[in-house]
C-alpha cells in the first residue's frame, strides 16, 4: 500500500501539468499573419500575443506614422482582443513592450501611462533589432481573470 501510494504521489509530482487552451479571437482585432492565435486562455490567465500597429480594417498604413500613434494602435488591438475573452486593460497583470528604438521609451511610456492604471502591470521594455511590417512598437500582455 505504501508503495502505491509512494508511486501515485511520485507520478502527481513528476507529470507536467496539461494545460487546457482555449482559442481567444476578436473579429474586431486584426488577424494573425502567421500560424499562432490571437490570445490564449489557459486556466485564469489570458495570453496575448504580441500586437503590433495594423489597422483592424486595413485603411491606415501605421508604419508611417509616429511611434506614439503605433501605440495607441496597437494597446487599441489588445483591448480589443481582450474584450472578446470578457477582460480589459485593467485585467492584464504583465505587459512586454519591444521597440526598434530605446530613445522611444518616454513617448512609448507617456502613451502607455495614458491606459494603464495603478497597480500597474509587470513590465519588460526592451530594444529589437527590427520588427515586422516596419512598426517601431510590439506589446504582448498576460491578463488575469478574477
Amino acid at each position: 500500500m505504501r508503495k502505491s501510494a509512494l508511486a501515485l504521489a511520485l507520478t502527481l509530482v513528476c507529470t507536467p501539468a496539461l494545460a487546457e487552451k482555449t482559442l481567444i479571437e476578436s473579429p474586431d482585432a486584426p488577424k494573425a499573419i502567421g500560424p499562432y492565435s490571437q490570445a490564449i486562455q489557459s486556466g485564469k490567465l489570458v495570453f496575448v500575443s504580441g500586437s503590433l500597429p495594423f489597422d483592424p480594417a486595413g485603411k491606415i498604413d501605421y508604419s508611417t506614422q509616429d511611434v506614439s500613434a503605433q501605440t495607441r494602435r496597437v494597446i487599441d488591438n489588445i483591448a480589443l482582443e481582450l474584450k472578446a475573452a470578457n477582460l480589459t486593460l485593467d485585467d492584464v497583470v504583465s505587459a512586454t513592450v519591444y521597440v526598434t528604438d530605446i530613445d522611444d521609451f518616454p513617448a512609448v511610456n507617456k502613451v502607455y501611462a495614458s491606459y494603464f492604471h495603478p497597480p500597474y502591470p509587470a513590465r519588460a521594455f526592451l530594444q529589437v533589432a527590427k520588427l515586422l511590417r516596419g512598426a517601431k512598437v510590439e506589446i504582448s500582455v498576460i491578463a488575469a481573470r478574477p
